[in-house]
């Protein structure tokens, strides 16, 4: 073959080559594009994870995690359960709450107070206490927010908080959705069954037979009666410890009289289980007079099942009040028939 036949024959192979080549090529390169996604994807999880913002507290400014993967707290389990946070390790006592006991088979408890070496342990990047007198060791193991006692009072105010905390206001929103719909719920069970001017009051006795009246947004069921199922307080609870701010009083047993409603609910607080004073309550004419117990309208509530006010807790009380109330106004129109 001359070299002037063979010169257009090379080129056209070449040119062939270089077409295939350029579609490996452009294989290869989709295919690195792709593995460079993905490369991408893990690292920008990575960063976010990583990534940090100043929240602002009654200590100052705290560099915390955007989105905190592992978080320690002595006392907000339930506030931090509720807007689904990834809780690691717990105060005991959030181990004694119904409300959250199927969410805390995966959670640690870290004791109470807090065991420095058990929140080691579990490497937190994120803790959250009540309590501060462990504030300084905490916070040299992880970033450690201090969250004082009365940021729990209100429930809107505690999810925004604790949803804001975690990074996740839309688990916040979520569960401020349920709640209003379970609350309406609730408002609708008891219509018509509960009279809309009759009047409800929270107290508790103690071992030394301490007696207090409770407003709002100090536990024991206070923010599913008043707020949620919009029920009244008796005038003088409703000035002193619902507009007035405070969460508890403590009353005289002569005083209760002044201080009782139609409808009271007592809970005991007997950790021991040897208290006497709830039968020395029923002794006592002030309580035999009392007309929420003429009427059988006296409830003894479970001190483990209404002490919390987390938010879930908050929430799932709605029920257990509509379902008490409606249980015992049928008993008594059932006596009444009879």
């Amino acid at each position: 073959m001359s070299r002037k036949k063979a010169m257009p024959a090379i080129c056209i192979l070449m040119f062939i080559f270089l077409i295939i080549l350029s579609g490996c090529g452009a294989a290869g390169g989709s295919e690195n594009k792709a593995a460079g996604n993905t490369g991408e994807s893990t690292g920008s999880t990575e960063t976010a994870a990583n990534e940090t913002r100043v929240f602002e507290t009654d200590k100052g400014p705290i560099e915390i995690p955007v989105k905190p993967q592992r978080i320690i707290t002595d006392y907000y389990t339930g506030a931090l359960l509720s807007v689904e946070a990834p809780v690691a390790g717990s105060g005991s006592d959030a181990f004694k709450n119904p409300f959250i006991k199927d969410k805390m088979k995966d959670i640690k408890d870290v004791g109470t107070p807090i065991n420095a070496e058990s929140v080691l342990e579990l490497q937190p990047d994120l803790i959250v206490v009540m309590y501060d007198d462990q504030y300084e060791q905490l916070s040299k193991i992880a970033p450690t927010v201090h969250i004082p006692f009365d940021a729990e009072r209100d429930i809107y105010k505690t999810v925004e908080l604790f949803a804001d905390l975690t990074g996740h206001p839309e688990k916040g929103e979520q569960f401020i959705s349920k709640y209003e719909e379970k609350a309406a719920a609730g408002r609708e069970k008891i219509k018509g069954i509960i009279d809309e001017n009759a009047t409800f009051g929270i107290y508790e006795l103690t071992p030394k037979n301490e007696l207090y009246a409770f407003g709002d947004n100090a536990g024991r069921g206070g923010q599913a009666l008043y707020s949620a199922l919009g029920l009244k307080a008796p005038a003088v609870i409703q000035k002193e410890l619902l507009q007035g701010g405070e969460g508890t009083k403590l009353l005289s047993l002569e005083a209760l009289p002044q201080y009782a409603a139609d409808y009271m609910f007592l809970t005991n607080y007997d950790p021991d289980g040897t208290s006497e004073s709830l039968e020395k309550l029923k002794k006592s004419g002030v309580w035999r007079n009392l007309a929420a117990v003429k009427n059988n309208r006296f409830f003894s509530n479970d001190f483990d099942t209404f002490y919390p006010y987390d938010p879930i807790a908050i929430s799932e009380q709605i029920d257990l009040f509509a379902d008490m109330l409606i249980q015992r106004e049928e008993e008594n129109k059932g006596r009444a028939d009879k």
